[in-house]
């Protein structure tokens, strides 16, 4: 394809391109008289003037846009007029040429254009510039001032306007072979020659000015024309941007109506402030059988579920909160016939044009169709088609997530029972399929009666049941589900004519194995399964030996532990608590120990635990109290009336309602002053804020009792809630002691510990002190009181009263 050439008149008609070739010429040869003038000008006079050109030419680049108007409006020819009186027509044809040319390099990409343009502009200001000069010759001859020549030139202006006009007009009439109509191009921009007329005017003023005051002033004037030419532009362009923004939104307002009027899908205008209903088309009311005045009578919220307007709540306020644009809740409308509806709803902000959010829109598509659908594939993807049970793959997910909840929380506890029933196949073999049908249905039910709500009872294939039992508090509870359910198979069936009794083979495994996947659990419950099998009808065992031992150790150490108590096999070891500083004995912390007959002496880390899993806590937490009390008032008659007596209680004991009553009653049976008592209870029993528990704490330390939080730092207290307990002091947990001195470690945790327990106007103890360093490290921080083996070890209460005439301790 040829290159267009560079002055392409392909459009122009041959009067036209005659004419832009006159023009041209005539404007190059305005243009070399006007250089050829100027050039014969002084230095001063010559920079001046061309300087004046070229702010003309600038200001040109900036034009100020009417908003409506086809043309824009710059302030060029202020400067322009400025030249002509300063320095002649040829100056002001420079000038004019070049804010022309300027003009035509912004608006047009043609050579045409861009020739003709300043070409016409220099042809006219020479034209009209000497009929000015003359007339200007005349009005000095005649002694006329200043004023008149401001007159002549405003009158020049118009001229000037029209001379442009006509030319301008020749060449587009010529252009498109049309009637040339120089009157009819006046009257259209008419309103340009009015800024012709302004221009002219200020440049008048500037002159006078100019001959008054010199040359300052045109350097003040100029940047002061610039602001008010930039403002007008700014007020022009904000205008015309709001103007588009109006037309743009009323544009978008009828579309949106027209949209919303006519959607197929129910669509409405809900207020974000109630919910109410302002506008609904009628695919909304249809779809929730309503009319149109009885849906704008409601809000949205009750038009949904109750059970689903959690749902609808979060999402409208997730959108009003500026996280997402849209939201597309999934909810229940309420159909006028009380029929529930699926809705699929599609809600984002309407917004004013200010950006100001008032309402809601809501679009709401029927999806009960396909909601009834997938409810029908879930259940036949996850049940047995016989029993209605969850079949494998629902067992196996059920299991897979509480797998994943045991491994973020590891105390959560559960189990696996794996049946097969006994006999079931003498049954098949001789009433027929049709009753071990039967009789499997019937099985489904009867577990299902002894199961709990949550638990996942699944048919895994034949006669193969699986049970998952989460929240399990102890593995016997399981042992007690499984007899319970022997006693519930072994009552008889109704199968036809004939009644027949079942039993089961249970096997049973617990996530404490530390299991990763479905398949490990069944596969370890089917094999014990199958040894509750070989043991005979009716029968259960939990998988792996050894944990079967210890189940079974655990049950024999709960009945030896009941015998314990009455035998006198429980006793006392005193630890003393002492201050850090000078070693003085304060009181003591009374231990509990297990004499065992074949074991040997047991920690009261063997059988606590197993005493509040049991429930054995609370008696054997009341003869601690009561012997403590007994001790400590031994021991007060021997000079030992100003210590105090530490004793740890338990949650379960302080949620029996006759925990006080027991406390009162040891303490006057052993005529202890309150004020000798201490109690530690741990962080997370007060934490878990039982209005019970802060009751009894209260009244016991109404009564003189001290109270100490116990093992402190390694639960999650809230400062705020532990600032309201009726706490007195704070024991630091061992395993922060530990710490002290090691790699580096200087205790700052218990330091913030120390600085808590100030702001709280607590007494801080420690615990677990066993090094000179740590002791050091504790001594330096400002803690007063501890205990540990650096200080002494627990002993019997002969060795403790011994230490009492003493009354401090020396570091062992």
């Amino acid at each position: 394809m040829a290159a267009r050439p560079f002055i392409d008149m392909q459009d122009y008609s041959p009067a036209a391109r005659v004419y832009w070739w006159l023009v041209a010429v005539l404007g190059t040869l305005a243009i070399g008289y006007s250089l050829t003038t100027l050039a014969g000008l002084d230095g001063a006079s010559l920079l001046q003037a061309l300087v004046l050109a070229t702010i003309a030419a600038v200001v040109g680049l900036f034009p100020v846009r009417i908003p409506g108007a086809k043309t824009s409006l710059g302030g060029a020819e202020i400067f322009i007029f400025l030249a002509l009186l300063l320095y002649g027509p040829a100056a002001a044809v420079l000038a004019a040429a070049l804010e022309g040319a300027v003009g035509a390099w912004r608006t047009s990409k043609r050579a045409t254009s861009r020739i003709v343009t300043p070409s016409l502009a220099a042809i006219a200001m020479l034209a009209c510039a000497w009929a000015f000069e003359f007339a200007r010759a005349q009005l000095l001859a005649m002694g006329f001032n200043s004023g008149a020549l401001v007159g002549a030139l405003l009158v020049f202006s118009l001229v000037l306007f029209a001379a442009n006009t006509v030319l301008t007009s020749m060449l587009f009439a010529l252009k498109k072979n049309a009637p040339i109509t120089p009157i009819k191009w006046v009257q259209e921009f008419g309103w340009i020659g009015l800024a012709y007329v302004s221009g002219a005017s200020i440049a008048g003023l500037l002159f006078v000015s100019f001959q008054h005051f010199g040359l300052p002033v045109l350097m003040v004037a100029v940047p002061v024309i610039a602001m008010f030419l930039t403002t007008l532009h700014s007020y022009f362009q904000r205008k015309e941007d709001d103007e588009r923004h109006m037309v743009e939104l009323k544009e978008s307002e009828s579309r949106f109506h027209s949209a919303f009027t006519h959607a197929a899908i129910g669509m409405g205008l809900v207020s974000a402030g109630d919910g109410r209903f302002i506008q609904a088309n009628r695919a909304f009311c249809e779809m929730l059988g309503r009319s149109d005045a009885n849906l704008l009578a409601t809000n949205l919220h009750s038009l949904v579920h109750a059970d689903d307007r959690r749902i609808l709540n979060a999402a409208i306020t997730e959108l009003r909160a500026g996280k997402v644009q849209t939201v597309n809740p999934e909810v229940r409308g309420l159909h006028e016939n009380g029929a529930g509806v699926w809705m699929a709803l599609n809600i984002s902000l309407a917004r004013d044009w200010q950006f100001r959010t008032h309402n809601l829109i809501v679009q709401a598509q029927d999806i009960s169709a396909r909601r009834r659908a997938e409810a029908e594939l879930y259940h036949n993807a996850y049940h047995d088609n016989l029993t209605q049970l969850a079949n494998r793959t629902h067992f196996d997910e059920q299991l897979n997530r509480a797998i994943a909840r045991r491994n973020r929380h590891p105390e959560h506890h559960f189990a696996v029972m794996y049946l097969d029933f006994d006999r079931f196949k003498m049954v098949n073999d001789s009433l027929g399929h049709k009753a071990g049908d039967e009789l499997l249905v019937h099985l489904a039910k009867r577990l299902k009666a002894v199961l709990r709500p949550t638990d996942v009872l699944a048919r895994l294939g034949g006669d193969e049941f699986a049970i998952l039992l989460e929240d399990v508090a102890r593995e016997r509870d399981i042992a007690d589900l499984a007899e319970r359910i022997q006693r519930e198979l072994q009552k008889p069936f109704g199968l036809g004519t004939m009644e027949v009794t079942t039993s089961a083979s249970i096997g049973i495994t617990f996530s404490s194995n530390g299991y990763q996947s479905s398949d490990q659990i069944i596969r370890d419950a089917d094999i014990a399964m199958y040894k509750a099998k070989s043991k005979g009808k009716a029968q259960f065992a939990i998988f792996d030996a050894s944990l079967h031992q210890h189940v079974s150790q655990q049950l024999l150490l709960e009945t030896e532990l009941r015998r314990a108590l009455g035998a006198g096999e429980i006793y006392l070891d005193y630890q003393p608590i002492c201050t850090l500083r000078d070693r003085k004995l304060i009181g003591f912390e009374a231990l509990a120990r297990w004499r065992h007959p074949e074991r040997g002496v047991l920690e009261p880390a063997t059988f606590i635990p197993l005493a509040e899993e049991t429930g054995l806590i609370v008696p054997l937490g009341t003869w601690v109290l009561r012997e403590a009390c007994r001790q400590m008032h031994e021991w007060s008659l021997k000079g030992g009336e100003s210590l105090r007596m530490s004793v740890n209680v338990s949650s379960l004991q302080l949620a029996d309602p006759e925990f006080v009553t027991h406390v009162k009653r040891a303490l006057s049976e052993a005529n202890l002053a309150p004020t000798q008592l201490t109690l530690e209870v741990t962080e997370s029993v007060l934490m878990g804020g039982a209005e019970e528990t802060v009751a009894a704490l209260t009244d016991l330390r109404r009564m003189g009792i001290t109270l100490s939080i116990d093992d402190f730092g390694t639960g999650y207290s809230s400062l705020s809630y532990l600032a309201t307990l009726p706490i007195d002091a704070l024991k630091v947990d061992r395993s922060f002691i530990e710490k002290m001195g090691e790699e580096g470690d200087n205790g700052e945790i218990v330091k913030a510990i120390f600085t808590l327990g100030q702001a709280l106007s607590k007494q801080v103890f420690a615990e677990g002190i066993e090094t000179v360093k740590q002791l050091s490290l504790l001594q330096e921080i400002g803690c007063e009181f501890g205990q540990g083996f650096l200080l002494s070890k627990p002993m019997d209460a002969h060795r403790a009263g011994g230490i009492l005439s003493d009354q401090s301790l020396a570091i062992a």
